[in-house]
């Protein structure tokens, strides 16, 4: 997965929306992408069993800032004070919920 075309973090709504293309734009919930960090501190590298409980994570969580890492990568400061995840353009793109992507997951990579 290539990078993004635009990345904006709309506080106000409390999403981080990624614009893929022209056709396929990503949006993500604070909270929920914060639960989704891969880095040692929140999932067991080994294992893959999270160690951040959704409970964990404020409900009031806030980005106070993003930088791009490499051409690879979005590393979001959060306000609860987490920094060390890097999100990387494949896993963002794996966790798009919009239409289409839910569409090629129900068909199964056989139909992708």
């Amino acid at each position: 997965m290539g990078p993004p075309e635009a990345i904006q973090i709309h506080r106000d709504q409390r999403v981080v929306e990624i614009r893929w293309s022209a056709d396929h734009v990503s949006v993500y919930p604070f909270r929920w992408l914060r639960e989704q960090c891969e880095c040692a501190a929140c999932k067991n590298e080994w294992t893959g069993e999270r160690l951040v409980s959704p409970e964990q994570v404020p409900e009031d969580l806030g980005v106070e800032g993003a930088e791009l890492v490499g051409n690879y990568a979005l590393r979001i400061r959060w306000s609860d004070g987490h920094d060390t995840g890097l999100y990387t353009w494949e896993h963002l793109a794996s966790l798009c919920r919009c239409t289409r992507c839910e569409r090629k997951q129900r068909q199964g990579p056989e139909m992708q």
